[in-house]
């Protein structure tokens, strides 16, 4: 199984920035759809944001939109998430997951990502 790694997290000020990255272990991402999800403390693990296996297609939550960016680099194996101008309402853990199934989609339900990382804290001091 493809095991997804978070790297990192850490603790900002608002309005300061963050490199978020999943490296793959146990194999490779790269024909395979990453999503970035969060989860704070009391509320549901929601969508961040999702990238094809190619890099070419791409979906943002709204609440990331002009503030994050996802990417991937397969000669790498890794996804990166990089997030500006970070806000209070950011904080939460990151988690890094793979939707392995065969389709064009990029989806933001949770239960269609199969593999999770263990994921990094990232933290928003306003």
């Amino acid at each position: 199984q493809v095991q997804p790694v978070e790297s990192g997290g850490g603790l900002v000020q608002a309005g300061g920035s963050l490199r978020l990255s999943c490296a793959a272990s146990g194999g490779t991402f790269n024909r395979y759809k990453i999503g970035w999800f969060r989860q704070a403390p009391g509320k549901e693990r929601e969508f961040v944001a999702a990238i094809t296996a190619t890099g070419m297609g791409i979906r943002y939550a709204e609440s990331a939109k002009g503030r994050f960016t996802i990417s991937r680099d397969n000669n790498k194996n890794t996804i990166s998430l990089q997030m500006n101008n970070l806000k209070p309402e950011d904080t939460a853990t990151y988690y890094c997951a793979v939707d392995v199934r065969d389709t064009l989609t990029l989806t933001q339900t949770v239960g269609a990502y199969f593999y999770w990382g263990q994921g990094t804290q990232v933290t928003v001091s306003s």
